[in-house]
């Protein structure tokens, strides 16, 4: 092998992939305990947070009106998208790290750490923000009597500080960092207990409000708007008003409004990415993950349209309360007592929503420890089989945020990590699906599968070599009319085309954001440009979609492909360019952060690099989904023997 440069082999170590291929589901250190039912429970409650209680209210009166319940069902369609990419991973790759693991696995190092580290930062200000969301609406109950107290006594005057320290948001996540650490199944019952009381509870309003509501609400005509209008603003003629809430009927601000809208609504399904976490301490995680991403984000659908269905009956939108809307409507339609069973639910979800962002975070930690890009500690285990090590870490930096910190300027960052998570599992979807070998199960040894397994890859190897000689350059009809199965040519097309598709998309993004007032004055350079650019879209899809699948199966798998992932990577990234420039220049000093640790110590202490000193090309560039080596199966059956199928057998580990 030729020596490599030292610039050649660094650049090598970024992009090295980590290898799952020998490793069954066995091997882990966590406690194997959690079923279907439990996923499904820890995605709703993660999912379906406090925001069901106010998110309604506030997108109804300003952007939708009753067509809010479009708004959601476009929001629950993105959202589903990149739901089926994390099944279709949860199925292949069962293993503890959500998307910094599938990451790893397809697109290589760095990429893996910048996309843990964002999911870490997503974790810690979302824990940190519900928990003091709850301290805050227990305030509310008592009638704002601790935060007097506090404000008196504990006042902070300094900017980016809260305005007291939360001891009671602290007292939270400590005592819930206590139970994930004692064990997940605690936790899950836990879960399972505050989920049903905020379902039983969303049921309740749901069916009271089409009990109490009034059809009428949904077709509010115009004229009656333009005259209230005119009342409000003591307006002394009803000429020349125009209505501030628009023009009433389903849609009174128009399909825009309605899309506008979707955009908000879409932040209301994130979380169904925590059950991607469990992928060690669920029994059956091949067909356990699909199925709890999946209902988990119907169940979420159909309360968020029930919720805003209800809502939007029962009181006119332009009357809707942005803060509090379901107490409000409730005293509009004479339920007023029915305010405390909201309370209660409320504060059931926003329970539930504490544990789905507490949950996940230690995982993530414990991922990366144990591949070595963050500190060893953060790996160890309990006598349970529970993360406690990373467990703890997490409950402390998060108390520590939500004691002192003010976070309102911190939530748009939480949006970052994930939407980049998204659109890097869409992205790590496509490139797997066109490469030639995938290889996920150390098969039981048997002369005639062996003989079987050299005579397919003697075959696909002479195909290789036919087509290296017919295409050894890059050409317009290899691109068109690409070979039957895929070789390594036309997974490097594909990869060169997903790279394409991702700078098309941010390009699409960029102009629609901050170039949408000269496409509507019909600029003819903006024009122009937008016509490219979704050529452009169309076509390297298309291209994409002509290059050939890999034919193995597992059990799930993302349908349509690729026009799917393609848009979610699309909407991903367009909610992404929506963010402010503030957002993003905090975004970059936490980055600097993550990148000081990755150089400094991840780089040096990564366990595939380890893995790969005994040999020349130790920062190699293969892929971490390899085909073994049918020499390697042969020379050691027994070995063979003793492992079950990895995607087919797994035993259940008691805690």
């Amino acid at each position: 092998m030729l020596p490599c440069g030292p610039a050649l082999s660094f650049v090598r170590c970024l992009v090295r992939k980590k290898n799952v291929s020998g490793e069954s589901l066995e091997d882990s250190k966590l406690c194997r305990c959690l079923s279907t039912v439990d996923l499904i429970a820890l995605g709703v409650g993660s999912t379906l947070g406090a925001g069901v209680y106010v998110l309604a209210g506030e997108v109804a009166k300003s952007d939708s009106g009753p067509s809010i319940v479009v708004s959601f069902l476009i929001a629950a369609l993105a959202s589903v998208m990149a739901g089926l990419c994390y099944a279709e991973f949860g199925a292949r790759v069962p293993k503890t790290g959500s998307a910094y693991l599938y990451t790893y696995v397809t697109v290589g190092e760095l990429w893996a750490f910048i996309t843990g580290w964002n999911l870490i930062l997503s974790y810690v200000i979302g824990t940190s923000s519900v928990a003091r969301a709850w301290s805050g609406t227990f305030d509310e109950l008592l009638g704002k009597q601790i935060g007097h107290f506090f404000r008196t006594y504990f006042k902070m005057n300094y900017s980016g500080l809260a305005e007291y320290p939360d001891f009671f948001a602290v007292f939270l996540i400590l005592l819930l960092s206590g139970l994930l650490s004692f064990g997940v199944k605690e936790s899950a019952w836990v879960n399972k207990i505050f989920t049903a009381i905020n379902i039983l509870v969303l049921l309740f309003v749901m069916i009271s409000g089409f009990v109490k509501g009034d059809v009428d609400n949904w077709k509010i005509s115009e004229e009656y708007l333009i005259n209230l209008t005119a009342v409000t603003e003591n307006c002394s003629s009803y000429e020349n008003v125009t209505s501030i809430y628009g023009s009433g009927g389903f849609m009174p601000y128009g399909f825009t409004g309605t899309l506008a809208g979707a955009a908000t609504c879409f932040y209301a399904f994130v979380g169904f990415d925590c059950i991607a976490t469990t992928g060690e301490e669920v029994k059956n995680p091949q067909k356990a993950i699909p199925i709890g991403i999946v209902v988990s984000l119907l169940v979420c659908f159909t309360a968020y349209f029930g919720v805003s269905a209800a809502l939007t009956l029962m009181m006119p939108y332009y009357l809707l309360d942005e803060k509090s809307p379901l107490p409000v409507a409730f005293e509009y339609v004479g339920w007023g007592p029915a305010k405390y069973v909201v309370a209660v639910g409320s504060l059931c979800a926003l329970s539930t929503s504490l544990l789905g962002s507490m949950f996940p975070l230690p995982r993530i930690l414990f991922a990366m420890a144990r591949d070595g890009l963050l500190f060893s500690f953060l790996a160890k285990v309990s006598k349970r089989q529970a993360p406690v090590s990373a467990t703890l870490t997490a409950g402390v930096i998060s108390a520590v945020m939500a004691f002192l910190f003010d976070l309102k300027a911190l939530v748009d960052m939480m949006s970052i990590g994930t939407l980049l998570a998204y659109s890097l599992v869409a992205i790590c979807v496509l490139i797997l699906r066109y490469q030639p070998s995938l290889s996920y199960e150390q098969p039981k040894y048997s002369p005639e599968k062996a003989a079987l397994a050299a005579s397919e890859r003697e075959s696909a190897v002479s195909e290789s070599q036919i087509n290296m000689i017919q295409e050894n350059h890059f050409s317009l009809q290899a691109l068109i009319n690409p070979s039957s199965l895929p070789t390594e040519q036309t997974a490097t097309t594909v990869n060169f085309l997903v790279g394409l598709l991702a700078f098309l998309v941010c390009g699409l993004s960029v102009l629609a954001t901050y170039g949408i007032d000269f496409i509507a004055n019909l600029e003819p350079w903006s024009i122009g440009l937008l016509a490219a650019l979704l050529a452009s879209f169309i076509v390297t899809i298309l291209l994409i979609q002509r290059q050939p699948q890999n034919q193995q199966k597992v059990a799930f798998m993302v349908p349509l492909l690729p026009f799917l992932p393609s848009f979610s990577i699309l909407v991903n990234i367009y909610l992404m360019v929506q963010l402010s420039g503030d957002t993003w220049i905090r975004f970059s000093f936490w980055m600097a952060l993550g990148f000081l640790i990755y150089f400094a110590y991840g780089i040096r202490h990564s366990l595939e690099g380890h893995r790969g000193d005994g040999d020349d090309d130790s920062c190699s560039e293969n892929s971490g989904l390899q085909e073994k080596n049918p020499m390697e199966e042969v020379d050691e059956p027994e070995n063979a023997n003793e492992s079950d199928q990895f995607l087919a057998h797994e035993r259940t580990s008691e805690c």
